[in-house]
């Protein structure tokens, strides 16, 4: 009897074993027919930019970078421009000359590194973009510090050319070309601060470039470090991303190693979104996390003064892990943390599932507190008293004030999202105003209505929020920052 039990029970689990693995290949068959039954690749997506900077190159100085820069945009200009062919022509296609997404339609091209000398400047200001954008992303910052620092926003290699370009690239190349750019900054000023100024990706490099630093037992190079929807933390389904690009290769389906597919109608920011380059970002957190748990609390004392900008719902990063994975490792040091809050109006709130505060609080309440926290939210009220905003800050010693914010919330705006923490409404690209004076793509005052399904664009990302109604608030904030940490 107990032999027929052994029998049934191994043939039991026998069956369940194949029953799961023919589930499991019928959904990795699914999902392969999925992703190459999407829209062909084109030109930008499949080009190899021969003079794309890798770390292996052992360039001397920053010169060496900026002029291979110079070499690759004229090659994008010879390989893509001069060679798009007519099917591809469309009014808003940033590769074809004249479109509405041109960039050439702007005085600048924001998708190269632009340097702003100020000879009499008592500080310099780096600044680092994301993931997939470019230099346009740190632009409004940029212009902010003109004529009072000197200021140089850096492209980082893969970025601002062609899609393809984060195909192959590594977060190492990109450090590389950062530490490249620090050390042209700190050659330049001559001994006054260097503040490091970075967005997302280029946040998560700003950081690791300073904490290899001290893993070396060598002084930081940065006064302060101001971070941006900074990329800390990601979902750990990042970590599995390089596997469809493995069997992509394997299989030999160049479109598995795309997560979207999209028109590339922003003329400074790539919308079709390497698997590739998900997968170098959660690496670049993952070092950044095995580098803070290997230094001492003393060597984390050496670390600069951060301040950080961060909106509660971020659909990129993990708001959570900039707390539990960054600012309760760090020791007292006068570290602030400015979290952006979802706009509370009763309507909003009822429509909202569940609400995020809960557990970030949870987050920030459960442990001792070892930074300055401020929440930007709501003022309390009813109508449009509601949507007027304080800033609520706790300190470490237990004090907390309340300050009031000339900005209020936009009607019909419940969040910020990743992507709007560094644009103001002024914004000619992102923001809500139309450019009439000049005949070219306006990504924010889109507002097209019709049927699901029919546009190449997803309506969630369409309805993003991209632009940051309390923006002169950062401003002010990253002012007040700089000048204490130069007073100090």
């Amino acid at each position: 009897m107990k032999t027929l039990v052994i029998g049934s029970t191994k043939h039991l689990l026998m069956a369940l074993f194949y029953a799961s693995l023919g589930v499991v290949i019928a959904l990795l068959c699914a999902s392969i027919w999925y992703l190459t039954s999407r829209a062909d690749l084109d030109v930008w997506h499949k080009t190899e930019l021969k003079s794309a900077y890798k770390r292996s190159l052992e360039f001397d100085n920053f010169s060496q970078l900026m002029a291979l820069e110079q070499v690759i945009f004229d090659e994008v200009e010879e390989k893509i421009y001069g060679r798009t062919p007519h099917s591809f022509d469309s009014v808003i296609n940033r590769y074809v000359r004249g479109s509405l997404s041109d960039p050439q339609k702007w005085r600048t091209d924001w998708n190269r590194s632009y340097e702003w000398p100020q000879v009499d400047a008592d500080f310099g200001v780096l600044l680092l973009h994301g993931m997939s954008d470019s230099p346009y992303a740190t632009s409004h910052l940029a212009k902010h510090f003109k004529g009072k620092a000197h200021v140089l926003a850096l492209r980082l290699p893969g970025h601002g050319t062609i899609p393809s370009g984060l195909v192959d690239i590594e977060w190492q190349d990109m450090a590389s070309a950062v530490s490249l750019a620090t050390e042209h900054m700190l050659k330049v000023l001559k001994g006054k601060p260097l503040y490091l100024v970075g967005f997302s990706t280029g946040a998560a490099l700003g950081l690791n470039h300073e904490l290899e630093r001290l893993m070396k037992g060598e002084s930081t190079d940065y006064s302060g470090m101001i971070f941006l929807s900074p990329a800390i933390g990601l979902s750990p389904v990042a970590a599995g991303a390089r596997w469809q690009a493995w069997l992509g290769e394997l299989l030999g389906l160049e479109k598995l190693s795309w997560n979207s597919l999209q028109t590339e109608y922003d003329p400074f920011k790539y919308n079709s979104f390497a698997v590739n380059a998900g997968d170098v970002v959660y690496q670049l957190a993952m070092r950044n996390q095995w580098l803070l748990s290997q230094l001492s609390s003393e060597a984390l004392l050496s670390l600069d003064t951060s301040l950080t900008f961060q909106s509660l719902v971020d659909d990129t990063v993990s708001t959570g892990s900039v707390v539990t994975d960054f600012y309760q490792k760090l020791p007292e040091n006068g570290h602030e943390l400015v979290i952006f809050d979802i706009n509370r109006t009763e309507v909003n709130m009822g429509l909202i599932l569940n609400d995020p505060l809960d557990y970030f609080e949870h987050l920030i309440e459960r442990m001792p507190l070892h930074f300055k926290y401020t929440l930007v939210e709501n003022r309390n009220g009813l109508g449009a008293l509601r949507r007027q905003v304080q800033a609520r800050t706790r300190y470490p010693n237990g004090d907390s004030n309340i300050n009031l914010i000339a900005q209020e919330w936009p009607v019909n705006v419940y969040s910020l999202s990743h992507v709007a923490v560094p644009f103001p409404i002024e914004d000619s690209l992102y923001g809500p105003e139309g450019v009439n004076y000049i005949d070219r793509v306006q990504i924010g005052a889109t507002s097209s209505r019709g049927e699901r399904g029919i546009l190449g664009v997803q309506a969630d990302e369409m309805l993003r929020q991209k632009w940051n109604p309390f923006f002169p608030y950062l401003l002010d904030k990253m002012d007040r920052f700089i000048d204490k940490q130069n007073l100090d």
